[in-house]
């Protein structure tokens, strides 16, 4: 998000040619289609994560002490 706010910013102040401020504005709308897909489709909490390790609940009692 930095990174595009930076480029926007500069491309702004500096002139720049036409394609390239053309790729600052694709650059914001991905990035704006990735923040709202991002809203929408929250990750599951009961899905495994990666290489099919399940999740781990962790223990609510005290830790044991070996």
């Amino acid at each position: 998000g930095l990174n595009t706010f930076i480029s926007d910013v500069f491309s702004g102040i500096i002139t720049t040619p036409g394609p390239h401020q053309l790729a600052c504005f694709r650059d914001d709308v991905v990035f704006l289609i990735y923040l709202y897909q991002r809203r929408i489709y929250p990750v599951s909490k009961s899905r495994s994560r990666d290489y099919g390790a399940p999740n781990r609940k962790k223990p609510k009692g005290k830790p044991h002490e070996d």
